[in-house]
């Protein structure tokens, strides 16, 4: 039997955020606070602080925990300035110096912030790409990403005639590779799919995240197989027009799309790179086949 249309309703619906809430404004606290060694430059808007994620794109379930927050130093930047020709990289070279406060500058001092507030045992920075605040009194399990803002330029003729778009970026831990987002064009595109799907869109991706989250509880998908990012991009590739109010044939439709699209066309919510590549930034083909394989066993084999 297929999925009831009330458990689809069910999973359509947001989750909690009363807590989330709480958690960031722990977090901004503790970066805000006297202590705080990025005090002055919060003050000056050099560092902004924001929610990213499920939270902040409104798509969180109620199996959402972790809670995605933001550090972004504007007062330097990482580019593709060796894209450029020739011409406009040394250009661009002329017109701005090194920066003299860096990634690593600020990942270091938001450690030290989150330590002197929470303590060192609930601050755990073993992580390739966020500092990891740990859960207590109410308090969610938070990530914390300081970043530096990053410039994808077409040309660069000088400092008021250039063509870019602004994302942020950040360094491996282990790798040291530095790794690119665009978390303002998701957020956008994601607001632009909501209006075109009627309203639709969002909904539709917690209904997927849900069966997620409900086939690895239940042992019939390995999780971290299908994280909810990639998950929410495959879904804002379908045409808005397969979205309907009936969230029966709007599951159908886009399990049926996904099924049958070209992947290699398929492209993160940002639009500003493919979906699937060969490192951990991207999705992997084979691990997509076996989530959308399990969504339709789910769905003609509904066991609840």
């Amino acid at each position: 039997m297929p999925i009831p249309h009330s458990q689809l309703e069910t999973w359509s619906n947001p989750g909690p955020t009363i807590s989330s809430s709480n958690t960031y404004q722990s977090i901004r606290n503790a970066l805000e606070h006297s202590n705080s060694p990025i005090l002055d430059r919060i003050k000056s808007k050099e560092i902004k602080i924001y929610l990213q994620g499920s939270y902040a794109n409104d798509t969180n379930i109620r199996g959402d925990s972790d809670v995605d927050i933001v550090v972004e130093h504007t007062g330097a930047f990482h580019s593709n300035k060796n894209d450029l020709s020739y011409s406009e990289l040394q250009l661009h070279e002329q017109t701005y110096g090194s920066a003299s406060y860096g990634f690593y500058d600020l990942r270091n001092d938001v450690i030290k912030a989150l330590q002197l507030y929470f303590g060192n045992a609930f601050v755990d920075t073993t992580g390739n790409k966020s500092i990891k605040i740990l859960p207590n009194n109410g308090r969610l399990r938070a990530d914390v990403v300081p970043v530096i803002s990053y410039r994808k330029y077409s040309y660069f003729n000088g400092i008021y005639d250039h063509g870019k778009e602004v994302g942020v970026s950040f360094n491996h831990k282990t790798t040291n590779k530095t790794i690119f987002n665009f978390p303002e064009h998701h957020y956008q595109n994601g607001v632009t799919k909501h209006d075109d799907t009627k309203k639709l869109f969002k909904p539709t991706v917690r209904i997927f995240k849900n069966a997620v989250s409900y086939l690895v509880d239940n042992g019939k998908l390995q999780k971290g197989v299908a994280p909810s990012y990639f998950l929410q991009c495959m879904v804002y590739n379908v045409p808005s027009n397969l979205f309907e109010s009936d969230l029966t044939v709007t599951f159908c439709n886009v399990v049926n799309h996904l099924h049958s699209v070209n992947f290699s066309t398929l492209v993160c919510q940002h639009e500003m790179h493919p979906l699937f590549g060969t490192d951990d930034t991207y999705w992997n083909e084979v691990d997509a086949r076996v989530t959308l394989d399990a969504l339709i066993k789910l769905w003609n084999e509904w066991y609840a």
